[in-house]
């Protein structure tokens, strides 16, 4: 089954949202699912290496990272990554820059879409 989860939500907006996000994508994969996560809006700050805020409990980033390495595959919305100020390419070894049509594509071939 092809799992895609669209995130939105900043990271670290006083919430769990993107938190949750990442721990049912984590668990998808343990149970075999193809996950699949794109980032747009505010939740592209997820790929910034150095976002994480000192105060905040878990770093997601690293939980993504953590991810990416089990096999999920990352898209950040190129608009997104501009408009946020990152999109000169400082973001997480193993995400891909990617646009709408991308968003599509994947949307089209997914059995599940959920957004965060």
């Amino acid at each position: 089954m092809n799992l895609l989860l669209v995130l939105n939500h900043a990271p670290y907006d006083g919430t769990d949202v993107a938190w949750n996000a990442l721990r049912l994508a984590d668990t998808a994969l343990g149970e075999g699912l193809d996950v699949r996560l794109f980032l747009m809006n505010d939740a592209v700050d997820l790929a910034r290496p150095a976002s994480r805020p000192a105060a905040s409990e878990f770093d997601l980033t690293a939980m993504l990272g953590d991810i990416i390495g089990k096999g999920a595959a990352v898209r950040l919305c190129k608009t997104c990554l501009t408009r946020c100020g990152i999109g000169g390419g400082d973001t997480i070894q193993g995400a891909q820059v990617a646009g709408m049509k991308d968003l599509v594509a994947w949307i089209t071939a997914s059995d599940r879409v959920l957004s965060f």
